[in-house]
């Protein structure tokens, strides 16, 4: 039985520099006896509670700077299973693919955001939006959410942060208690269960950060960082690609630069202080990256390294099985039916890119995710039978319960990968 060791994390500076102290006993090869993490309680050098931080201050700690009267959201004290929320989002042609990704996502705990940008027609986006308004699962949990005012989107440049953001905030602000922000296109699609996912995430502190960093940004340095683009999304209501300045410009010295994926899963805690930047470095990095080609790959990266209170919080991965060229490219290869071993190998929970209703999504339906056409994922919140063909989440049990599979199992090994001593803290903010 293999378990983690424990792990040590210097608290994030709060008037006083404390320990922090992460117990990850993790028994890989039983689902019962899963136990990745134990957050311990914190204090002070003097015997003070320092968890949680609130967006308070108090007579003692008084200060005429307003920087001190704001810190993190404390991290959320409801029981397990914890609840994810999804930005899954798509272009002209992606509203079947988007009905379909939601439905291979859902659970009636998590929140859903979904957006059609302004290349898809209106048509389109009216169809989306009336089958999340009558869908009977979605009509009586009030979790998920259409964009009605969509966004103009270009791939490469900043009005795909724009619209991160504000999915995030619509979320904040909408759809009440969550612990982790998850961003998805239509071509992306699960490799476990929603049961599987929050099972292995329940033993997890749900202030960590699952984004795939570094700050050796290679040939980036020259394509990337020093041209400067403007991208037409931002002023215009017609798609256009972004278009180069002559000027160049030097590396910042403000904040250091980091790049990564565009696919992450990131706390409550860090998304409220992307909105709400009471430091300002979320809203300077924002306009720097707003003349970065492909700032989705660089924009929260470089934030959260180079915030004091996050950086430590980091898990150097993005969760998803994708197949690049070598040296990769500006896409990666779509998967297909002869990538299913090498997906199910990885054990990441999700895959991309993926052909709209390619073969390989109806064969990880059958054998991964238990999902009939046009249905949900059942669950361990699903009691119904399943009997010619007919819904078992027709019928509605507790919706707290889990019946993690075999996805919990190869999800356990990622997990405890990523927080093995080899790869948790030494691949942080470097």
């Amino acid at each position: 039985m293999k378990k983690l060791k424990n792990y040590y994390m210097h608290l994030r500076h709060h008037h006083h520099h404390a320990e922090r102290r992460w117990v990850f006993p993790l028994a890989v090869g039983s689902l019962l006896s899963l136990f990745l993490l134990f957050v311990a309680t914190l204090t002070s050098p003097e015997g003070t509670p320092i968890l949680p931080f609130y967006r308070s201050i108090t007579a003692a700690s008084y200060s005429v700077f307003v920087e001190s009267k704001l810190h993190p959201l404390p991290v959320s004290a409801l029981p397990p299973p914890p609840r994810l929320a999804y930005l899954v989002s798509g272009s002209a042609g992606d509203g079947g693919a988007v009905r379909r990704v939601l439905l291979a996502l859902y659970h009636p705990g998590n929140r859903y955001v979904v957006h059609l940008d302004l290349e898809a027609s209106a048509v389109e986006r009216a169809d989306l939006a009336r089958f999340v308004e009558e869908h009977p699962l979605f009509r009586r949990f009030g979790n998920v959410r259409v964009i009605k005012k969509a966004n103009l989107v270009t791939y490469r440049g900043p009005t795909m942060v724009a619209n991160t953001l504000h999915a995030a905030a619509i979320l904040l602000r909408e759809l009440g208690d969550w612990d982790w922000f998850i961003n998805l296109s239509a071509s992306d699609y699960p490799l476990v269960t929603q049961d599987d996912l929050l099972h292995t995430f329940s033993y997890l502190p749900r202030d960590l950060n699952f984004i795939d960093h570094t700050s050796d940004i290679g040939w980036k340095d020259h394509q990337r960082a020093r041209p400067i683009i403007v991208d037409p999304g931002l002023y215009m209501n017609k798609k256009q690609d972004v278009f180069w300045v002559t000027q160049r410009r030097s590396r910042p010295t403000a904040f250091k630069l980091f790049t990564g994926s565009a696919w992450m899963a990131l706390s409550k805690s860090f998304i409220d202080y992307c909105i709400w930047g009471w430091d300002n470095l979320p809203r300077t990095v924002l306009m720097y990256y707003s003349n970065f080609i492909s700032s989705p790959e660089g924009y929260f990266h470089t934030v959260i390294c180079n915030a004091q209170e996050f950086r430590n919080t980091t898990v150097n991965s993005d969760l998803h099985f994708i197949s690049w060229d070598n040296p990769p490219k500006q896409h990666p290869h779509y998967l297909t039916v002869e990538d299913m071993k090498a997906m199910v190998d990885s054990n990441a929970p999700f895959a991309r890119k993926f052909h709209r209703d390619d073969p390989v999504l109806d064969k990880i339906d059958a054998e991964l995710l238990s999902r009939g056409p046009g249905m949900t994922v059942p669950g361990g919140w699903c009691i119904g039978k399943r009997e010619n063909g007919t819904d078992p989440c027709s019928e509605i049990g507790d919706t707290t319960v889990l019946r993690p599979g075999q996805g919990s199992k190869r999800l356990e090994t990622l997990i405890s990968s990523l927080l093995s001593n080899q790869k948790f803290r030494p691949r942080q903010c470097v």
